[in-house]
């Protein structure tokens, strides 16, 4: 249960199909867990674009009623978790505007770590914004550039930007999807039951709206989508992979393929390797709920202990914001989370947990693992320390926030009050997502601080 990252948001696009705002809308469904702060959709209908956004969940912006009016043979739809900009309305996506050309719409997932700089060079040239978003910088790009097609100025504006960015943009005819040449994050191409496309963030959203997994779209390319025609691959940059380690950690669903690899199955390798690091006598393995599981699976698998699910995670609690003291605080965990005493009392229960970054929370649950009863709790993280913030479109506390950064892991074990703690390391990890640290394919700056921009 990780509350200490966030995803920023996730992105999807419909290109070909009738009822293009309705696909979009239960993609992002699927979608909703990288960003819970608010939902928006814009869709085309050859002669205008129609957006509706607001604060909240997809179930809360969107009804039947309102689908209807988001009429059209394309969409593109976002859900939001703010890392760059604000949380009010106006920051929510997508981002909407007209210009010499018509009418565009963009959404966006990561962060452009030359957002301020370009910003200012617009406003000292006049531009006037309407948000903080990093995402708005494409706007006025694109509106100032002097080209004269869409695809053009599209080109123009992303050769002008840095950092991580997977972005869909939409205008009246035509959808344009495009990576950062780093391929931070995930985004994928799908074909569609009737034929037309879709593009999204992990592919879990594919499975529900019965779509064929196609292909990765590739870091530093552009793909044009048109009417009648098969997608047009523009390479805008040479491709240097270094996707972001995380999605395999904790952000994406296990269910999905990122990367070109399943979630699921490199989470269990986590796990596999894990159990090879300081082994310890247990008579049970535990998961934290939900981001542990896959892992937890396979430490129980390699080591030959038994797999429990020692802790129940009620799903129906949202935020809750009465938490003026420490007492409240370990109720909302209490609230949360609840250990299953059967499984747990007098028993050394291994507890598996996809990272620690303030660490509070892990000493909440060990409290309650040994309130019920476990006789020893032994903590094994399947990813290495987090030692520093992303600033590649992860919202991580700053460095004086995080534990590892500021505790060894003999500290860091006394804090949350285990009796043993066990990191994956960098090599291992890599290992289990099939990769070694000479190829260098994935960034790993919030455990090593080596940043690739």
């Amino acid at each position: 249960m990780r509350e200490d990252i966030n995803e920023k948001c996730a992105v999807v696009g419909i290109f070909g199909h009738e009822e293009a705002s309705k696909l979009a809308y239960f993609s992002l469904h699927s979608l909703q867990h990288r960003g819970q702060e608010a939902a928006g959709i814009s869709s085309s209908d050859g002669k205008k674009l129609h957006t509706i956004k607001d604060r909240g969940l997809v179930m809360r912006v969107f009804n039947e009623d309102k689908l209807e009016t988001l009429s059209g043979s394309s969409a593109v739809g976002h859900t939001r978790y703010s890392t760059a900009g604000d949380d009010s309305i106006l920051d929510a996506q997508p981002v909407f505007a007209r210009y010499d050309l018509g009418e565009m719409a963009i959404v966006h997932n990561g962060n452009l770590t030359n957002a301020e700089e370009v910003r200012n060079q617009l406003i000292e040239k006049g531009a006037i914004f309407q948000t903080f978003m990093d995402t708005e910088n494409l706007i006025h790009l694109i509106a100032k550039s002097s080209k004269n097609k869409l695809v053009d100025r599209i080109v123009d504006a992303v050769q002008k930007i840095e950092g991580a960015f997977s972005l869909v943009f939409l205008s009246r005819t035509k959808m344009f999807a495009m990576r950062d040449r780093f391929g931070f994050r995930p985004l994928s191409l799908g074909r569609l039951p009737n034929g037309g496309y879709i593009v999204a963030s992990e592919t879990c959203a594919f499975d529900l709206v019965g779509a064929t997994f196609v292909r990765d779209v590739e870091p530093g390319e552009l793909l044009i989508f048109e009417k009648d025609k098969a997608p047009q691959s523009i390479k805008v940059f040479e491709a240097t992979p270094k996707h972001c380690i995380f999605e395999y950690v904790y952000f994406a669903r296990p269910d999905s393929t990122v990367f070109g690899q399943s979630v699921y199955q490199m989470r269990k390798n986590m796990g596999k390797e894990l159990s090879k690091i300081e082994p310890i006598e247990a008579d049970v393995v535990i998961p934290v709920p939900d981001g542990g599981v896959p892992s937890a699976i396979g430490y129980s698998q390699a080591s030959g202990i038994p797999y429990e699910m020692g802790i129940m995670r009620n799903h129906y609690i949202g935020r809750t914001f009465i938490e003026p003291t420490q007492e409240m605080r370990d109720l909302k965990v209490k609230m949360k989370l609840s250990p299953m005493i059967d499984v747990i009392k007098g028993k050394r229960v291994i507890v598996v947990d996809d990272s620690i970054v303030r660490g509070t929370t892990s000493r909440r649950i060990i409290r309650m693992l040994k309130e019920a009863g476990a006789s020893e709790v032994h903590m094994r993280v399947s990813s290495p320390p987090t030692t520093d913030p992303c600033f590649y479109g992860v919202d991580t506390p700053s460095k004086d926030k995080l534990i590892a950064a500021n505790m060894t892991n003999q500290e860091i074990c006394d804090y949350i009050e285990a009796d043993s703690l066990a990191y994956l390391d960098e090599d291992s990890l890599l290992r289990s997502v099939n990769s070694t640290v000479s190829e260098e394919k994935y960034c790993t700056a919030c455990f090593t601080g080596k940043y690739i921009v």
